[in-house]
């Protein structure tokens, strides 16, 4: 019964420590990780499948500012992309939208899994 009283006390001291680390420890979703985080998302308009955050050019530098002023102005990270996507045309984001054709592409490779799986247990289930 010591043993018991024991374990949950080890317990008990974990979960407060797990607790007050997380508590204590620094906001990831700072201004800076932000901006560097939409940055990798944003394909350079001038360059071939690179981000704007990996690229010098000056257009990369210009989307770059872009989302800086956007992100200092208070615009949400989806009204960013929404913007730069109607100034730069879709192919602006290095991954596609998840609506419209880009549901499709997202999709398309899960349907394929499945379609696969299927097949193999219809196959399987005749073969016995």
């Amino acid at each position: 019964m010591k043993l018991l009283t024991s374990f949950w006390t080890w317990v008990a001291a974990c979960v407060l420590v797990l607790s007050a680390a997380f508590i204590s420890a620094p906001s990831t979703s700072t201004i800076d990780s932000r901006i560097a985080h939409l940055e990798t998302l944003v394909k350079c308009p001038s360059c071939e499948d690179i981000s704007v955050a990996v690229s010098n050019s000056t257009s990369a530098i210009a989307v770059r500012n872009e989302i800086v002023a956007s992100v200092k102005s208070g615009k949400s990270d989806t009204q960013i992309l929404t913007s730069l996507e109607n100034r730069y045309g879709t192919q602006i984001l290095l991954s596609p939208s998840t609506s419209g054709i880009g549901t499709v592409l997202w999709l398309g490779p899960l349907l394929v899994v499945l379609a696969i799986v299927f097949i193999g247990l219809r196959l399987r289930g005749r073969s016995k």
